[in-house]
Parts: C-alpha cells; structure tokens; sequence
C-alpha cells in the first residue's frame, strides 16, 4: 500500500481515502469506528478492489499499528480522539489514543521503514493569544486538553525526525468543515450543526456571543496540504505548519449565509460559551506556502456552499455519487 490513513473513517479520514482513491493510490485505512462512520467508506472495497484496504483497530494497540504500517510508503496520520469538549469531559482517554497512539504509529512508522509521516495537528495549540494572524513562530498556549495533547504530537513528530530520521509535516489544521462531517455528535462543528438545523427548522444553538471568529478550511484544501506534505522537500521534514484560508469569519455571519443557501430563517438559541474554546482565529499560511507550496484552492464562501449542498442532498436522501 503507498498511503495509511489512520482514522479514515473520520470526516477527514474519509474525505482523503476517497480521493486518494480516485487518483488511482493505493490505501489502507485503520480505523476504530469509535468516532469514524463505516458508511464513510461505503462501497470502496467493491468500487476500487485490492486498491483499498481496511484494518480495523486501535491505535492504543502496537501491534495492530504494527500491522497497518507494514509496507506502506506515506502515513496520513488523522485518527484522534477529536473535539475540546469532549477533552475536557475525559482527559484520560483522549490522551491515551491522541498522546500514546501518536506514539505507537511513529514507531510503526520507523520500524517499517515508512518514507513520510504526515499528521493532523491542531490550531488550538495558540490558545487564545489576541495577535492575529496566528504564526508558528508564536509561543503555543493551549487552553484544553485536546489542544495539549495535539501540541504533544506536534513535539513527537519532531523528535522522531531529528532522532530517528523519520521524516514528519505536521499540519495545524484551522477550523476545517465539509462532506461527511456528523452533525449528529455531541461534540458536533459548527457549520453542519448549523446546516441541518436549518435545513430542518430547529433553532441552531450558538455557543456564546456568536461574534467569536474563525479561519475555516474547506475539506478540498486539507487533502491538497496532505498530498503536498507528503511531496515537500525535506526542508519541511520536522517543521509544523498552518493550513487555512487565511480568512476569518464570525459565526453570525456563518447563520447569515447559510440562511440565504436555505432561502429561509431559523432564529438561533444562545447559550453560554464553552470552556476550552478561543475567541478569534486567523492563520498566517505564508510558511505552508514556503515550505510545501500550500496554496488554498477553494475559499470559504464556495466551500460552504458546496457543503451546503451536500448536506442537503443528505437530509433529501439523494444517493452521494460512486457510493452502493
């Protein structure tokens, strides 16, 4: 297999497999199904045949990890444990899958000889510095556990790099949304949860003033900074970098567009802010750019349209395209 995606039955996970999939790449999948959905991967092993494989496991579990790595040129590295919320309800379980995990697939990853490990950092590594844009040259100061544990794996990443020589890209991710994302979780986003509430005309529940901002990135742009990663030269190889649009949005605003997709107004209900969550958010990409080309393709308001129509083809039971 050229590619593991670790937690590739996750939104993201998901998301990459099938292109990945679609651009004649061999993957591999390991995935829990703690979080990640088996419809996300419906009909891949019949549309794609030997092609695609998955593993079904844990990454707390070295040997499973062990097993998914063997043979596999680049790792992908999305599975966690996601969400502040859901950290700061249980801190111990999300660090042993998004600490200890991250540590067994990186010596997996070593022990097999694997070219490039690519993981799926977090910009909540910032905290809630008020200087804008966020650049990595910026002291991290995580207000969660979520946000410690991926600023760990972000440390990891590095020390495997310059100890072993296992070549690493960690991608702080900023806010991303798309297809497949599960509006159903308790620990939901933002923009699906707001979508179906719409769409279904039960009021979409704000978490504060709705005023807080946000840099999102549209799904289309991860997949290309992953395949860019793996691409990069090693100059990149230990390095953390931001993937955003560069754009900040507020939630309101998010309502605002989303209400005119709709044709149609479902006043929110507000309820108090969450602990763990920032304030503003806004990335500064010109490092991704330098370092691994990242150059986002598609912008927020035509990624949020997109997701808005998927979402609605969704809820109107419209069979997604290449799926049984």
């Amino acid at each position: 297999m050229k590619y593991l995606v670790t937690g590739g039955a996750g939104f993201i996970g998901s998301n990459l497999t099938r292109a990945l999939l679609a651009s004649g790449q061999r993957v591999r999948v390991l995935d829990n199904f703690l979080t990640g959905k088996r419809e996300n991967l419906a009909g891949l092993t019949g549309a794609h045949g030997d092609a695609f494989e998955l593993v079904e496991g844990d990454l707390r579990d070295p040997g499973t990890v062990c097993k998914a790595a063997a043979g596999v040129e680049y790792v992908l590295h999305q599975g966690a444990l996601p969400s502040v919320p859901r950290s700061v309800a249980d801190p111990v379980l999300t660090n042993e899958i998004n600490v200890a995990g991250t540590v067994n697939l990186l010596l997996a990853a070593r022990d097999a000889g694997v070219r490039r490990v690519v993981f799926a950092a977090s910009s909540s590594a910032y905290g809630d510095t008020p200087q804008l844009p966020k650049r990595e040259s910026m002291a991290p100061n995580p207000k969660s556990p979520y946000a410690a544990q991926k600023l760990a794996g972000e440390h990891y990443l590095r020390i495997f790099y310059e100890i072993y020589g296992l070549e690493t890209v960690s991608l702080r991710y900023f806010n991303v949304f798309g297809p497949r994302q599960d509006p159903g979780s308790t620990y939901a986003a933002v923009i699906p949860r707001f979508i179906t509430s719409v769409l279904r005309g039960v009021p979409p529940t704000v978490y504060g003033d709705g005023l807080q901002t946000r840099d999102f990135t549209f799904i289309d742009n991860v997949i290309q900074a992953n395949l860019a990663a793996c691409a990069a030269p090693k100059a990149a190889c230990g390095k953390v970098v931001n993937i955003a649009c560069g754009e900040r949005v507020s939630l309101l605003d998010i309502l605002e567009i989303v209400y005119k997709l709709a044709g149609k107004r479902v006043p929110p209900k507000f309820e108090p802010a969450r602990p763990g969550d920032v304030r503003d958010s806004l990335a500064d990409i010109s490092l991704a750019k330098d370092l691994i080309g990242y150059d986002p393709k598609v912008p927020f308001a035509e990624g949020l349209a997109r997701t808005f129509d998927w979402f609605k083809s969704a809820e109107q039971g419209t069979p997604e395209p290449g799926r049984s």
